[in-house]
């Protein structure tokens, strides 16, 4: 009686010791997601104050101009991001399932 116990005892903690691993992975997985989908937010974020700040150059009103020029040495990554953006302008869907995992 008592070794059936015991044996009960050594398949509840396999088990538990699985279910464990499988949840640990699940939020894992959950956390990478989670991670990307502010990034690509961040990233959106930045391209929408890009536009604002130098939208004057596409015909959109945007800040007095001596704003934008003394803006302009700090915005290098947004500006790269604008010239990113004019070549991927063709297909703007296939960027948004890239990032949101649409299948």
């Amino acid at each position: 009686m008592n070794s059936q116990h015991t044996d009960f005892r050594q398949i509840f903690g396999r088990v538990k010791k699985q279910v464990a691993g499988l949840w640990q992975a699940a939020d894992a997985v959950a956390r990478n997601k989670a991670v990307n989908s502010i990034e690509a937010e961040c990233q959106e974020l930045e391209y929408i104050f890009a536009l604002l700040v130098q939208g004057s150059f596409i015909g959109m009103p945007s800040p007095p101009a001596h704003l934008s020029m003394d803006l302009l040495p700090l915005m290098e990554k947004d500006l790269q991001l604008l010239l990113e953006r004019m070549n991927t302008s063709n297909e703007p869907l296939s960027r948004l399932f890239s990032v949101f995992d649409i299948s």
